[in-house]
């Protein structure tokens, strides 16, 4: 397992976090898995499930990232039907997900679900948007790609994110964790994709503390 261990300020930070919104038990990728076999859209997995699933070495998760199309959301709502409850998520507020709201929250960018008010949160699913059917990258407007792509089918039979995709997401973040996944994964990185990854953080901040450290100059 990665070595990487909550400071006090995260540690502090997540601990409000559930004061405010709630408890999570979030499901691993198998359960994640098992939760949308009857989906008949397109899912993956990105963050740190993806960054493990590339690099084979465990680490530790708070939660885990189902990625789903923002239109495809319809989909997901007539998969949960009256098992479970879905609220929009974003911009510090969270809003049911239901007949008498039917649409997330204008700053909404992700749903979470819960069995009940009383219940942990267990999926945290983020609407990702597309043009023309094409993925459209958070980081990069102008990074606009087929789904395949920027994803990989891995033996568990999971689509993940590809490692330097979700590295250019957590450059912008440069948590302790997210550096800690770079270091981990950079030296598994093809050159096409180190290349790429030096180039997209770089493009976005020039004076990245990664583009000197861990990825060299």
């Amino acid at each position: 397992m990665t070595t990487w261990v909550p400071s006090a300020d995260e540690q502090a930070e997540e601990i409000s976090f559930r004061r405010l919104y709630g408890d999570w038990d979030a499901l691993d990728p198998a359960g994640v898995a098992d939760f949308m076999a009857q989906y008949p859209g397109e899912w993956w997995i990105v963050g740190g499930w993806a960054i493990e699933a590339y690099t084979g070495i465990p680490r530790q998760h708070e939660d885990i990232d189902l990625v789903i199309w923002r239109r495809d959301l319809p989909l997901l709502r007539e998969l949960v039907g009256d098992r479970h409850h879905i609220w929009s998520a974003g911009s510090g507020a969270i809003r049911p997900l239901n007949d008498d709201w039917p649409e997330p929250h204008d700053q909404a960018g992700q749903v979470w679900l819960r069995n009940h008010a009383a219940a942990p949160w267990f999926l945290d699913c983020i609407l990702s948007e597309d043009v023309d059917g094409q993925w459209l990258s958070r980081r990069d407007p102008e990074h606009v790609a087929p789904l395949a792509d920027v994803t990989w089918l891995a033996d568990d039979g999971i689509r993940y994110m590809k490692p330097e995709v979700v590295l250019h997401h957590k450059a912008r973040l440069l948590r302790p964790k997210d550096t800690a996944d770079l270091v981990t994964t950079w030296p598994l990185l093809a050159r096409e994709a180190q290349a790429w990854l030096r180039g997209a953080v770089h493009k976005e901040r020039a004076d990245h503390p990664w583009l000197t450290e861990a990825m060299g100059s």
